[in-house]
């Protein structure tokens, strides 16, 4: 009795972890039904209404606890085959890096090498680019020396001028190894950013080839440019936090303004400027403690409603201030949660409002959450400093040479040190000494990485950036940079889309068949053996897949074809034993044992048979 009660118990907390999982896959499903009523088929539409609700924090949507981005990581994943999505097989193109290594020669052997290379790399599969240009090489001119191309200032270091062609070509497979690690991190990082649940990259056996998997996604635009998009380093000046808050004061006042006077002249235009509301302006703010740094006198004045109507834009945006109201010194002039970037970019973009800035300021988000926000929902909103005649970067990340991650002294500080071509060192040695105690923002594709304030001038093209980095980010910031020494573009070699069609029809086809085989096996239990003891073993079915399809998808398992296959082959074997078994109880029955002693010598009997 014992054992049949904590087996019962172990069934029972089995059967509610299972319930608890699936129902995660019950909250998505309604958010993507929600998605898909609201896009009426526009693809765009639908992706913009997911991507609002993941970036909510729990305050605004959660589901036991849980931000609908952590709760897709929960659900039960389909495959391609099931749930639709784009294969895409990317090649990194090694002939692109040895010309970027080469600093672009235009040797006449050099051309011909890589001319020939391609062609036989084209017809012959699972041949290796780099040693089919090393073969052609030495056949187009024995006596020529890939050390007079490649021994650039870049790899001076390990090629010099009597370095054989067989010692430099073992130089240019680490590069290239390198360049196309690099490429495989910046496609893992924009993937991971692009929100895709369960995306399978791979590197293939084939060098420079990468095979990635996204299930869900029918945008094959979207997608192309999310992976072909060359990463784009750059190094900014910046405004700091101080000399930008009087400007936020007097946006937020013109903003309360021209929604009063929106309200004023015609309530319907107010639908012209996405996300102002009305508001009563007997009220005036000027000071920024008048505005943020009195939170008590605040709460006591209006509800947290009131406030955001008097003060559109800090009602999203809140200042980097201290508790007296102070800016405190950083290039970040504020922070906003996910879902009001948008707007707030909306307001910073209106005319009135870009008026009141300096024409050289322009603003920037961070790539990743405020790292002290225990919500994970807030970004960072940077004031970058242009400089430049043309509008571009002053310094980008074509100059740098090396990057790696390292420990300080005490071995508790994680840095990253990272060189410099000559060229590169020039223009880093002018902006640290022009910039002395203020940051220097890295962007990387458009989005804020890093804002190391520096110290003092730094001279000789080596330098250290810190910023309270674990190891992890550390090595991944390394990767970045070292991604902007040389171009390593990423091109689509080959790509499936499973479009709505095909995975409708997937799905389709593939419920019905393990509906149809699940009833037949039900009904038939009940016709063979009656209906008490069918019945008991329909039970038992319905309890074995319940149970199945529950702890796979706590696994994180993902279903595709063939796992429903093996679903159904798994109930065909619950069946065999159910027959072996009832089998075996008629032949006890037959031979004049009661029920019960029957019973228990037909399990006993038919336990070898399943085993």
């Amino acid at each position: 009795m014992q054992n049949k009660a904590v087996i019962t118990i172990l069934a029972i907390a089995l059967a509610l972890v299972c319930i608890y999982q699936l129902s995660f896959t019950g909250a998505t499903y309604k958010v993507r039904k929600d998605a898909r009523e609201y896009a009426k088929g526009d693809l765009v539409k639908q992706n913009k209404y997911t991507d609002s609700i993941a970036s909510l924090p729990k305050e605004k949507w959660s589901y036991l606890g849980y931000t609908f981005k952590e709760v897709q990581k929960k659900e039960m994943n389909l495959g391609l085959d099931l749930k639709g999505g784009m294969n895409v097989i990317l090649e990194v193109s090694v002939e692109d890096i040895l010309k970027a290594l080469s600093n672009y020669n235009t040797d006449k052997n050099f051309i011909q090498a890589l001319t020939r290379a391609k062609a036989q790399y084209q017809t012959q599969s699972g041949s290796d680019y780099l040693n089919l240009f090393g073969r052609a090489f030495g056949e187009i001119d024995p006596n020529a020396k890939l050390a007079a191309i490649f021994g650039t200032v870049e790899l001076r270091d390990r090629i010099n001028f009597n370095s054989s062609n067989q010692e430099v070509l073992k130089v240019l497979d680490t590069e290239v190894e390198s360049a196309i690690a690099n490429a495989f991190n910046i496609l893992r990082t924009r993937i991971d950013r692009f929100g895709v649940v369960q995306p399978n990259i791979t590197q293939l056996s084939t060098r420079g080839r990468i095979l990635i998997e996204l299930p869900g996604q029918e945008d094959p635009k979207r997608v192309r440019e999310l992976l072909q998009g060359t990463a784009n380093l750059e190094f900014w000046e910046t405004y700091e936090n101080g000399e930008v808050i009087s400007y936020l004061i007097q946006a937020n006042n013109e903003l309360r303004d021209i929604i009063a006077n929106t309200s004023k002249s015609d309530s319907s235009k107010a639908a012209g400027i996405p996300g102002l509301a009305t508001a009563d302006t007997a009220k005036t703010s000027q000071s920024l403690e008048e505005l943020i740094g009195k939170d008590t006198a605040k709460t006591e004045a209006s509800t947290r409603e009131e406030f955001n109507l008097q003060n559109p834009l800090f009602g999203l945006l809140n200042p980097r201030v201290d508790e007296q109201g102070q800016p405190l010194p950083s290039s970040m002039i504020g922070l906003a949660a996910g879902i009001d970037t948008l707007q707030v970019n909306r307001y910073l973009a209106m005319p009135r409002i870009k008026a009141l800035f300096p024409r050289d300021l322009k603003f920037a988000w961070s790539q990743n959450p405020y790292k002290y926000d225990p919500t994970k929902s807030l970004y960072e909103l940077h004031a970058i400093k242009i400089t430049t005649r043309d509008g571009r970067a002053p310094l980008s990340g074509d100059v740098i040479t090396g990057a790696r991650p390292s420990s300080g002294i005490t071995g508790s500080e994680v840095k990253v040190d990272f060189q410099m071509n000559s060229e590169g060192a020039k223009t880093w040695a002018r902006l640290t000494r022009e910039n002395v105690d203020r940051c220097i923002v890295l962007l990387l594709d458009g989005y804020v990485r890093s804002y190391p304030r520096v110290v003092n001038e730094i001279t000789g093209g080596s330098t250290e950036v810190t910023g309270d980095f674990t190891i992890d980010e550390a090595t991944d910031l390394a990767n970045i940079l070292k991604s902007g020494k040389m171009p390593a573009p990423a091109r689509i070699a080959s790509e499936t889309v499973v479009g709505p069609s095909l995975g409708k029809e997937a799905i389709s086809s593939g419920l019905v068949s393990f509906v149809i085989a699940f009833f037949i096996v039900l009904l038939y239990m009940i016709f063979y053996y009656s209906r008490s003891a069918g019945s008991i073993a329909d039970i038992a079915l319905v309890g074995n897949i319940f149970l199945l399809i529950g702890v796979s998808a706590s696994l994180g398992a993902i279903i595709t074809l063939p796992g429903i296959a093996g679903i159904i082959l798994t109930m065909g074997m619950s069946v065999d034993a159910n027959v072996l078994i009832y089998e075996r109880i008629r032949e006890e029955l037959r031979g004049g044992k009661g029920v019960k002693l029957a019973v228990s010598d037909g399990y006993k009997g038919a336990m070898s048979a399943i085993l």
